[in-house]
This record gives C-alpha cells, structure tokens and sequence, in this order.
C-alpha cells in the first residue's frame, strides 16, 4: 500500500512545537551551552510574516529575532535552514493552487540570492528573486 506523500503545507503545518534548550555543538557561529531555540515551521512561517514589505532581514538576523523572541540566545542554524524551504516551498505552493501574492508568505524578504536554500528549491528560484527586485531589494 503506498503511502501518501505530504505536501509543503501540509509539513507547515506538521511538526513538533518550537523547543527552548542548551546547543548540543559549535556550528555556524554557535557555541556548544548557548541557549538555543528549535523552531518549527510555522514559527519561522510567522517571523517572515512580521517583515515588512520593502524590508530585507539576513538569515542570521531572522535567527537571532526569532531566538530573542523566544529567551534563548541563539536559533539553530541547520532547522531554521530547512523550516524555511518548508515555508518557501508551501508559498509556492500555495501560488500555484491560485492564491494571491499579497497572502503567500514573503519568504523573498529573507531568502536572497547568496542564501543555499534557493538551490534546494523544487520550483525556479527566479520567482523569489523578481519578487524582491519587485519590492526594491
């Protein structure tokens, strides 16, 4: 019997709830012991959310607002990263399905050109990035 394959939305919407606990290693500029929030992705689907339009914010920006938000002192780096091709891939999605622009989640505000993620994308990372040039980043 084969099993159903979950869509982007639907892993947005799955998952753990977002956890509050010491970094287990040093990576990406993180120490072992630092205080270390493990979102989930509708935790990061509401941070891209709260960008304003016409404003950019980096990775590890995102990160550290989303861990000050949470009273820890550092976001990990490798959930955050694949979270947000979760939300980036249930935008697009969502885009295909009819929604308007207006409603998907602007992940475009985050995720430039320099950003790994958009070579892990499903769809042409082109649409990300003509939205950003659309809104001046």
């Amino acid at each position: 019997m084969a099993t159903h394959k979950k869509t982007w939305t639907e892993k947005l919407h799955s998952g753990k709830d977002p956890v509050v606990k010491p970094a287990p290693i040093d990576i990406a500029g993180m120490k072992a012991g630092q205080i270390m929030l493990v979102p989930n992705a509708r935790l990061v689907d509401q941070f891209v959310r709260k960008i304003p339009e016409g404003k950019s914010m980096s990775i590890p920006k995102f990160r550290a607002n989303m861990a000050q938000a949470h009273n820890a002192e550092v976001s990990c780096p490798i959930t955050t990263g694949i979270l947000m091709r979760i939300v980036a891939e249930a935008a697009f999605e969502a885009y295909e399905a009819g929604a308007d622009l207006a409603d998907l989640t602007p992940v475009w505000r985050v995720l430039d050109e320099n950003v790994p993620t958009l070579k892990k994308l499903s769809f042409d990372p082109e649409f990300l990035l003509n939205l950003r040039k659309q809104e001046g980043l």
